[in-house]
Parts: structure tokens; C-alpha cells; sequence
């Protein structure tokens, strides 16, 4: 299943991830990674993950979380983490991944308050959840799309339930903010070729440092690997209408497609080409 690597035993690493079309608006990944980390990201939509095995470490703003057997991991939109075995042995874990549209759907069916919804916590201790999300997959997987929808609704509307309000807004305008918002624009617009950050600072009347500073406070990260995160997502949509990999590494900045290999594999978690063949044959 996915991609293979490593040793035998609980020490084999596997990944795949992959969309259901009878659950639109959702990406799953099932997995156990060993030796494989993920540099610092950030998603779209929201992270639901359940460990089934093992401990993920997570490092989030407010720390790193420990995540074992039972816990449920809980993400927001654009938050800057990173993930990486927690025991010798790796982890193994089911994740959502629901779009906003999906998780405002559902809030709203459920009637939470007002507002884009938001988790308030990183992680909880809830076997139950955690048997919901492994069989949402097992429900996709065996094609039953009446269980993995019913599943995914309950499941979803459990965590906003207990552990959501609405979701922060960015009103805390600290200096050099807009700065920052205008890096991320320019580095988006000019993706495949962009400037240093001297130059970068220059376009924009700051300095190197001041800017950088900014940008890490307001993204969690700083802009050489904001870039890297973005060119890959861009690359995952690419390759979501059928774009060849070596095409799409090009097409984002990449030098080539090893280049694109690398990164991709890196933060999604299996190699562009099995992404690929997982969309074509949904």
C-alpha cells in the first residue's frame, strides 16, 4: 500500500493518500512512518488524525504534542507544524482531511455558533473518535460510501461539538504585518522565479532581518520554506487535474522533477508520482 520503505517488521513504512469521490471536499492519508519526518508545513483545510500506534510528535506554536494510541490530533487551517516519529518503532495514524467548506457544512447543520469554526485544542484523548476516523477509511476503502459519509459526519460534528469555537481572526496587526502579507503576494506571484531576500526587503522598503522576522511571526515559518510549502501545494493541484509530475515541477519553480520528489514526499508524505496515480484511478 503506498509507498514502501525501510526494514521489515514494525519498522516497514507505507503510506497512502487518496480522495473517496463519494466524500467530496476530503483528502485521507493512512500511513506508519518510521524514519520519515515532516518539515514545517501547513494545510488548507483542517487535520483530523487519529494515532492508531506508536507516538507522533507534532510541533505546533504552543509546543510539541505527544500523540499515542487513542488520541486525536486537531489542526486549523494554515497552521505551521511539523511531525516526526516519537518512539523508535514510529507511528501509524488515520487522518482527515476536510476542507473548510466541508467543516463549515457541518457546523452549520450542527448549529454551532456564528463564525468560521476553529479547534481549540491540538490533541484529545478520545478512543471512540479515534475508532470513527479509522473506519471512515475502512468504510472508503471497502467502497461503502453510506457508512464512510455517515462516519465522517459523526465524527466531524463530535470534535465541534466538544472542542471548537470560532475560528481566531488575524486582528492583531503587530509590525512589519503588512510587510509580511505583501512577501507572501510577491513570492506567490513569482513563484517560479523568486527574489532573495535582500531583494525581496528592497521591493518593499524594509530590511532583510526586519522582514524576515515579520514574515516567521505571521506565517510560522520563514519564506524560503513558506515557498517550498507553497510551490508543493500548488504541484498537489497540478497533479489533481492530471498534470504530469516532471511537467509540474517545472511549472512551480522546481529545478526538476527529483527536485519536486523530494519536497513533495516530504511534506505530503508519498512521492508525487503515487499521489498521481491515486487521483487518476478515483
Amino acid at each position: 500500500m503506498g509507498t514502501g520503505s525501510g526494514a521489515d517488521g514494525g519498522r516497514r513504512e507505507w503510506a497512502r493518500h487518496w480522495q473517496y469521490a463519494e466524500l467530496p471536499g476530503l483528502d485521507l492519508l493512512r500511513a506508519h512512518y518510521v524514519r520519515h519526518t515532516f518539515p514545517r508545513h501547513a494545510h488548507d483545510g483542517y487535520v483530523i488524525a487519529a494515532v492508531t500506534g506508536g507516538v507522533e510528535e507534532i510541533g505546533l506554536p504552543g509546543g510539541t504534542v505527544r500523540a499515542g494510541p487513542g488520541s486525536v490530533v486537531l489542526i486549523n487551517p494554515e497552521v505551521a507544524h511539523t511531525a516526526r516519529a516519537g518512539v523508535p518503532e514510529g507511528w501509524a495514524y488515520a487522518t482527515l482531511y476536510p476542507s473548510r467548506a466541508l467543516i463549515a457544512e457541518v457546523a452549520a447543520e450542527i448549529g454551532t455558533p456564528h463564525g468560521t469554526p476553529g479547534f481549540t485544542a491540538d490533541m484529545v484523548a478520545d478512543p471512540q473518535a479515534s475508532r470513527m476516523i479509522t473506519e471512515v477509511h475502512r468504510a472508503a476503502e471497502a467502497g461503502n460510501a453510506l457508512a464512510a459519509d455517515t462516519l465522517l459526519r459523526g465524527v466531524v460534528a463530535r470534535m465541534l461539538t466538544r472542542h471548537a469555537g470560532p475560528l481566531p481572526a488575524r486582528t492583531v496587526r503587530r509590525a512589519g504585518a503588512a510587510d509580511a502579507e505583501r512577501a507572501r503576494a510577491v513570492l506567490a506571484e513569482r513563484m517560479g522565479e523568486p527574489p532573495s531576500l535582500e531583494q525581496l526587503a528592497a521591493e518593499l522598503g524594509t530590511s532583510p532581518f526586519a522582514l524576515l522576522r515579520a514574515f516567521r511571526d505571521r506565517y510560522g515559518m520563514p519564506p524560503h520554506t513558506w515557498l517550498t510549502d507553497a510551490r508543493v501545494r500548488r504541484a498537489r493541484l497540478l497533479l489533481d487535474a492530471g498534470t504530469a509530475p516532471a511537467d509540474a515541477a517545472v511549472s512551480v519553480g522546481f529545478t526538476d522533477q527529483p527536485h519536486l520528489n523530494r519536497h513533495f514526499t516530504r511534506i505530503v508524505g508519498v512521492p508525487p508520482g503515487a499521489y498521481r496515480r491515486e487521483r487518476a484511478s478515483g
